[in-house]
């Protein structure tokens, strides 16, 4: 019988494999990101089904394979349901998933990019929270978590900017989305971090490209 393993993450792509099946990339605490094939996954009423969707959160129960994992079971914590009712609240909820993926490796300690990526999603959802300033505290943060120079902005920024940055590079995920910036400070937020994204994230992404068109 073969041995399973039981590991808390998220599903980052879901993609058609074959008739039935689907292929997840998940981003794990416990082993970074990995592959799994939920079989018969688009089969009408099959159990794996829901928790085969992008955005899926929760517990998932696999037996590993030769090259990848098979889900067997899982119980769903979050599944993000109102990310879909709002279409600017979808795409920038899929930029984050594209940046997870980006981010993360086989064989590494999920835990920091995970916290992120679930806080920041439950943050979209809060109508009080900009999704502009839930999209920049992101970016700063998940490049924090990757190792990148981030201890200050990457040029002289007014205090209140200044104190911000600090503000998301020292706290942990938990407490991430607990301030408010004025719209002028906004500004200068949104332009020190992009100017850090650029620099340190040489990567395009697709999602983005979308998002950049809907929030113009």
């Amino acid at each position: 019988m073969r041995e399973t393993v039981t590991l808390t993450g998220m599903v980052l792509i879901s993609a058609p494999s074959g008739d039935y099946d689907r292929r997840l990339v998940l981003l794990t605490r416990e082993r970074g990101r990995i592959t799994a094939f939920a079989h018969g996954a688009r089969k009408p009423g099959n159990p794996l089904m829901a928790s085969s969707r992008p955005f899926s959160f929760g517990t998932f129960t696999l037996y590993e394979g030769r090259s990848a994992y098979n889900l067997q079971s899982s119980q769903i914590a979050n599944y993000f349901d109102g990310l879909s009712l709002d279409m600017e609240c979808t795409c920038y909820g899929s930029y984050f998933l594209e940046v997870a993926y980006y981010f993360s490796q086989e064989n590494m300690d999920g835990t920091e990019l995970l916290k992120l990526l679930y806080q920041s999603l439950r943050a979209l959802l809060n109508p009080s929270i900009p999704n502009r300033l839930v999209r920049r505290v992101f970016e700063l943060k998940s490049m924090v978590i990757n190792g990148e120079y981030t201890e200050e902005p990457p040029r002289p920024v007014s205090e209140s900017c200044s104190y911000a940055w600090e503000y998301v590079v020292c706290s942990p995920a938990e407490s991430l989305y607990k301030f408010i910036l004025k719209e002028d400070v906004m500004r200068e937020f949104e332009s020190v971090v992009e100017a850090s994204r650029r620099y340190y994230v040489r990567h395009e992404f697709k999602s983005l490209e979308i998002l950049d068109v809907l929030t113009g």
